[in-house]
C-alpha cells in the first residue's frame, strides 16, 4: 500500500483521484481501484470480482490489455452483514466538471449566479445520473461529501481538490432529489469538521441540520405580465403599501405547527387583496434553526425554510401572489450570521466567512458574526444570493436588514472595541462596497427590483444613485418618523401640544431619501407593547387614536408599510409562537379599525395625489402646523396634474366647531374620510356631503372652509368636479 492509499485509509488524503479510479501500477500495470470500508465483496463491471488488499478496505482490479471499458464503470457490491446488491458508477471515473471561467470568477467575486454551480447540482454526465457537489473550503487538508448513501463515512466520498482555487468537487451517480448530505473536512490542525452546504438550496426541517439534494428549477411560471410590467415599474410615482408579515405566526393550524405555502396562500393571498395592499413583506424565509430569532440568525442562506414546505411550493406562492395583482420582498440578511457550529461559523476550523479579528467580526450584543465584505469569495456569496432570490424565486424587492450595523465600524461597540478604517475614519469600506456592488448588480440584473434600507442613522445618500455618490437603495426605512411619530401619539392628548414639533420635524427630511413610513414588528416586541396599547385613554379613544395614526401615516409623503396585526387592532404584543389574535379581530369596534385601513389602501392608490410625489416636496404643504395649542394639524398633497386632497388631523378628544383653514381653489368640497364615521365605529361627528368655500381670505390663501372636526379623528377632502 503506497502512501496514497495510506493517507486516504486514514482519512487525509488531499486528492482522491491519487489512490482511486484508475491507476498505474510502478511496472506500468492498468488496474482500477475503490475504496468500500463496509463492503464485504465488490465486482467490477456487475461480474468480475475485485480483490481486497489484506489488511485495508481497498478493492482492486487489474485490467487487461484487451479490456474496453470506455471513460466509466461500475461497481457492484454488498454490505457487510447484507444480502442486498448495490450498484452504482464510480464516482473517481469522472473528469473535473467546473469550467476554468466559473472558478475564475467566483475567486474574482464576480461570479453573480454562483449558486448555478456551487452546492450540490443534480446532473447527466456522460449518460450517468447523479448530483455534481461543489464546495469552497481553502486551507483544509480533505473534504468529503457524506450521507445516507455512504452511511455518513467521510471516507467513501472524499472530493477532488481545483488547484489552487479553493473549491472541491465531486459528481457522485446514482443520487437524487431529497437525499440528504453534508461535509465533513480534515482542517489544516487535523480537526474533524461536519458542515452543511453554504449553498445547499433545500434543508431538513429543525431540530435536523442537514442539507438536501433538490432538482434545479423546473416550476412552470405563469407571471409573464407581472414580470414585464415589473421592469417598467415606476415605483417613484405609484403607491406602495406593504403588509409586513411573519409567515409562522400569521396564521397557524395548531400551536406547533405551520402552513405550508400552499395552505399560507389559500389563506394570506386572498385577505391581503381584500385589504388592498400592493406588497406582502416576509420576514426572513432563509433556513434557520431557533424559531424565536424570526428567521434573522440564518443558517441556509440559499434554502427557503423547511418549516413552510418545498423550494417550489414557494415558487408557487409568488407566482401565486402576482396573478393576484401583489409584489413580494424578502427581508434579506447579509449583516451577520449565527455562531452555530454546523453552519458558516470557522467553516474551515478557521475565521473564512467572518473576520478574524472579533473587532471586526462580532456582534457581541447579538451573539453573531460579520461577515468579511473584503474577502471575494464571501463577497460573491452574498451577491449571488440577492440575485438568487430575485431571479430564481420571481421576488420582486429585498429589504435589506441592519444596514447601519454594516456601516460603522464602531456600531454598538465602546472604545477600543473596534478598529478604524484606513484612513482613521470609523466607516466600513468593504461593507460600503459592498452594498453599492449588491444594488448595482440587482438593479442591472432585474429591472424594477426593490433595495430597502432598514438604515437608523444620518448615513447621506443612502437612496442615491451610485454614480452621484449614494449608495444605491430604492428607498429606506424612515426610522426617525417612526420614532418621533411613536411617541407623539402615546402622549396623553393633554400634553400633545407640547410635542407637536414631534409630528412637524420629519418635513425638514423627509425628501433627502426615498423613505418607506413603517410600523414594523420591532415596534410590538419585547415588551414596547402593541399599537394599540401604546394609544392613551379608554378603549373608544385607543381605537380612535390608532384610526386617527394611521390615517396620518397614508397621508404624510412616503411609502408604506404595517407590520400584521396592527391591522386588526390586535391588543397583544407580537409573539413568534403562536398566531394573531383573530377572534379579537372580530370584535365589532376592532373591526372598524380592517374597515378603515381597506379604505385608507383604497385612497392611497386610487388618489394621485396621495402617493404621485411622495419623495418629492412639491406634493407636499403646510396648511396650518403651528395650531399646537389645539394639536390640529392640516397639511395638502398634490400630484404631478395639480389635483390635491385637503388633510386635517384633530389629536385630541375635543370637537372642533367652526374649524378654519385656506385651501389652494374656491370649490366645494367633500369628505372622502372622516375616521370618527360610525362606520369605523366613531362617534359619527363631521360635515355635511358638500362643504362650500368661502372668499375668506386665511392662512394665506385667497378663500378658506369653515369645519367641524372630530375629536381624535382625521378628515380627508377632495374638490367637488
Amino acid at each position: 500500500m503506497n502512501e496514497h492509499m495510506k493517507a486516504l485509509q486514514q482519512g487525509a488524503l488531499h486528492d482522491p483521484f491519487l489512490a482511486l479510479g484508475y491507476q498505474t501500477t510502478p511496472k506500468g500495470q492498468a488496474l482500477v481501484r475503490a475504496f468500500m470500508p463496509s463492503a464485504e465483496t465488490v465486482f467490477f463491471q456487475h461480474d468480475r470480482p475485485m480483490q481486497r488488499l489484506e489488511g485495508t478496505d481497498f478493492f482492486e482490479i487489474k485490467l487487461k490489455k484487451a479490456d474496453t471499458i470506455g471513460d466509466h464503470y461500475t461497481l457492484r457490491w454488498q454490505e457487510k452483514g447484507s444480502e442486498e446488491w448495490h450498484e452504482s458508477h464510480s464516482p473517481y471515473s469522472f473528469l473535473p466538471q467546473v469550467g476554468e471561467l466559473d472558478i475564475h470568477l467566483f475567486n474574482e467575486g464576480k461570479h453573480h449566479h454562483a449558486y448555478r454551480f456551487m452546492g450540490a447540482h443534480l446532473k447527466t454526465i456522460d449518460g450517468v445520473e447523479g448530483c455534481l457537489f461543489v464546495l469552497w473550503a481553502p486551507a483544509i487538508k480533505r473534504v468529503s461529501v457524506v450521507g445516507d448513501f455512504n452511511g455518513w463515512d467521510g471516507r467513501r466520498h472524499p472530493m477532488r481538490t481545483l488547484g489552487g482555487s479553493g473549491i472541491w468537487e465531486l459528481f457522485v451517480p446514482g443520487l437524487q432529489a431529497t437525499d440528504h448530505y453534508k461535509y465533513e473536512m480534515l482542517s489544516a490542525d487535523d480537526h474533524l469538521l461536519v458542515k452543511t452546504d453554504p449553498y445547499a438550496r433545500h434543508m431538513a426541517l429543525r431540530p435536523d441540520t442537514t442539507s438536501r439534494i433538490v432538482a434545479d428549477d423546473t416550476y412552470d411560471w405563469q407571471d409573464e405580465a407581472w414580470q414585464t410590467a415589473k421592469a417598467k415599474f415606476d415605483w417613484q410615482h405609484k403607491p406602495i403599501s406593504i403588509y409586513e408579515i411573519h409567515a409562522g405566526s400569521w396564521q397557524r393550524p395548531a400551536a406547533d405547527e405551520f402552513y405550508d405555502w400552499d395552505e399560507l396562500g389559500e389563506r394570506l393571498i386572498p385577505y391581503v387583496k381584500e385589504m388592498g395592499y400592493t406588497h406582502i413583506e416576509l420576514m426572513p424565509i432563509s433556513e434557520h434553526p431557533l424559531d424565536q430569532s424570526w428567521g434573522y440568525q440564518v443558517t441556509g442562506f440559499y434554502a427557503p425554510s423547511a418549516r413552510f414546505g418545498t423550494p417550489d411550493q414557494l415558487r408557487k406562492f409568488v407566482d401565486r401572489c402576482h396573478r393576484n395583482g401583489i409584489g413580494v420582498i424578502l427581508d434579506w440578511v447579509p449583516a451577520h450570521f449565527p455562531k452555530d457550529s454546523f453552519a458558516l461559523a470557522r467553516f474551515n476550523g478557521d475565521a473564512l466567512y467572518e473576520h478574524a479579528d472579533t473587532r471586526k467580526g462580532e456582534h457581541k450584543d447579538w451573539g453573531t458574526l460579520i461577515f468579511n465584505y473584503g474577502r471575494n469569495e464571501v463577497r460573491n456569496f452574498l451577491l449571488a444570493n440577492a440575485l438568487y432570490w430575485l431571479e430564481e424565486f420571481h421576488i420582486d424587492g429585498l429589504r435589506v436588514d441592519a444596514v447601519a450595523s454594516m456601516l460603522y465600524l464602531d456600531y454598538s461597540r465602546n472604545a477600543g472595541e473596534w478598529i478604524p478604517n484606513e484612513f482613521g475614519g470609523r466607516e466600513n469600506l468593504e461593507a460600503v462596497a459592498f452594498l453599492r456592488e449588491m444594488n448595482q448588480i440587482v438593479h442591472h440584473e432585474v429591472p424594477g427590483a426593490l433595495t430597502m434600507a432598514e438604515e437608523s442613522t444620518s448615513w447621506p445618500m443612502v437612496s442615491r444613485p451610485i454614480e452621484l455618490g449614494g449608495l444605491g437603495f430604492t428607498m429606506k426605512w424612515n426610522m426617525g418618523w417612526m420614532n418621533d411619530n411613536l411617541d407623539y401619539i402615546e402622549q396623553d392628548p393633554v400634553h400633545r401640544k407640547y410635542h407637536q414639533n414631534k409630528l412637524t420635524f420629519s418635513q425638514i427630511y423627509s425628501y433627502s431619501e426615498n423613505f418607506v413610513l413603517p410600523l414594523s414588528h420591532d415596534e410590538v416586541v419585547h415588551g414596547k407593547r402593541s399599537l394599540y396599547e401604546k394609544m392613551p385613554g379608554d378603549r373608544w379613544q385607543k381605537l380612535a387614536n390608532m384610526r386617527l395614526f394611521y390615517s396620518w401615516q397614508y397621508a404624510h409623503p412616503g411609502k408604506k408599510l404595517m407590520f400584521m396585526g396592527g391591522e386588526i387592532a390586535q391588543p397583544e404584543e407580537w409573539n413568534e409562537l403562536a398566531e394573531l389574535n383573530w377572534q379579537a379581530a372580530s370584535e365589532p369596534d376592532r373591526a372598524g379599525i380592517s374597515l378603515l385601513i381597506k379604505d385608507l389602501n383604497k385612497l392611497y392608490c386610487e388618489e394621485t395625489a396621495l402617493h404621485d410625489l411622495d419623495f418629492s416636496g412639491e406634493g407636499f404643504s403646510w396648511i396650518d402646523c403651528n395650531d399646537s395649542d389645539q394639536s390640529v394639524l392640516s397639511a395638502l398633497r398634490f400630484d404631478r396634474e395639480g389635483n390635491h386632497i385637503v388633510c386635517l388631523f384633530n389629536f385630541t378628544p375635543i370637537p372642533r366647531i367652526g374649524y378654519r383653514i385656506g385651501i389652494p381653489e374656491s370649490s366645494s368640497y367633500t369628505e372622502i374620510l372622516n375616521t370618527d364615521s360610525a362606520y369605523y365605529t366613531g362617534s359619527n361627528c363631521g360635515n355635511s356631503s358638500i362643504i362650500e368655500a368661502e372668499d375668506k381670505p386665511w392662512m394665506g390663501f385667497e378663500q378658506s372652509l369653515s369645519l367641524t372636526l372630530p375629536p381624535l379623528a382625521a378628515l380627508f377632502l377632495k374638490v367637488i368636479p
